[in-house]
């Protein structure tokens, strides 16, 4: 629930407050942290309803001066401290971002990557390649929102940075690549799409690999062009690889969970040595919004009638279906394994949703 506002009546003397989200004078506090600071309620509602809800007491130690420190070696580890808490916020501020903006969320996606791209700029510079994800997150927002002198801006930004540094791998440059794709997809300019999603692709071939569901996306993204140019054979084929990269990513999740299982019924034991993995470790709120997009809209346009049906609308409700086991939505997953049965004569489906 967003908390109540606090209005200062006037900064403290030779102090300017800011706006968390434009940088004017600001007149409003939070009054939870009480190191955040917005010109207006509205400014306020934004930023809690992106971001701020999630990280308001995380600011605290990092917004508020420490302690008189005496010793060298405690304000070492303090500082330290500091940039440890800054680089969880980076992290957590990217991902909230990014599952918003595959959620459709493009506005409330804003406050997550300006909070990472300021704590980006505190702890590795102002034109540091880590602040590369953070610009490309307000260019995709951007583009959603059909600001697309915006994006562009955010974009410049970010492949001057590509440019200038030598720390900026094919990881990054992947991402640059797609938003660039989307930029182009958002123009209409198809030619120019297809060509930065060939990049995107190559370049996340070249961290992960072909098969790889960093590397699904951008197929992903390629294939709706080809769709809208009404070249059918390229989408349906594009769209049955980001369908067999995602059903086997999920398939191994699910066998992972199913042996975890066993094993704390007593059922079965891990080999010696085992690590067990935890969900959470190796699939992030992101790439679990990212499934749900992309998954659905391979399924809807499968329900349609331009795209080969036979054999493919199966697959994709297994692919649902396994990544609502992993969701523990059950009424779901039951939903779409009993489509991945009967939809289509893929014979395998039925063997393989009878083991989760």
């Amino acid at each position: 629930m967003l908390s109540s506002p606090i209005y200062p009546l006037s900064n403290p003397k030779g102090v300017k407050l800011e706006c968390e989200m434009c940088q004017k004078t600001a007149y409003v506090m939070c009054s939870q942290c009480r190191v955040t600071y917005y010109c207006d309620v509205a400014h306020q509602e934004a930023d809690w309803n992106g971001i701020h809800e999630k990280i308001c007491q995380l600011l605290i130690p990092i917004r508020t001066a420490p302690t008189f420190l005496s010793s060298a070696k405690e304000r070492k580890h303090n500082e330290e401290q500091l940039i440890q808490r800054q680089k969880h916020l980076i992290n957590l501020t990217r991902t909230v971002a990014q599952k918003l903006l595959f959620e459709g969320k493009h506005e409330e996606a804003i406050p997550g990557a300006l909070q990472s791209l300021r704590f980006a700029a505190a702890v590795y510079g102002s034109i540091s390649a880590e602040q590369v994800p953070s610009q490309l997150l307000l260019a995709e927002a951007s583009i959603g929102l059909g600001r697309l002198d915006e994006a562009e801006e955010y974009l410049s930004q970010a492949q001057w940075t590509v440019m200038r540094t030598t720390e900026c791998v094919n990881a990054i440059q992947y991402k640059l690549y797609r938003n660039l794709g989307l930029l182009y997809t958002a123009k209409c300019d198809n030619e120019k799409a297809l060509w930065y999603f060939a990049d995107d692709i190559y370049h996340a071939t070249q961290v992960f690999s072909a098969s790889d569901i960093h590397t699904a996306g951008g197929y992903f993204h390629m294939a709706n062009v080809f769709y809208r140019m009404k070249k059918m054979d390229i989408a349906d084929s594009l769209y049955s690889e980001v369908t067999n990269i995602w059903n086997t990513f999920l398939g191994e999740l699910v066998e992972m969970e199913i042996q975890k299982t066993l094993w704390k019924a007593g059922i079965s034991s891990p080999e010696p040595g085992t690590t067990v993995v935890e969900l959470e470790d190796v699939f992030d709120e992101a790439q679990e919004a990212e499934a749900v997009q992309i998954l659905h809209a391979v399924f809807d346009l499968r329900n349609q009638a331009y795209l080969p049906k036979q054999g493919k609308i199966g697959k994709i409700a297994l692919t649902l279906a396994m990544l609502y086991y992993l969701f523990l939505d059950f009424r779901k997953r039951t939903e779409f394994d009993t489509l991945a049965t009967t939809r289509d004569t893929w014979t395998t489906h039925g063997e393989i949703s009878n083991n989760f």
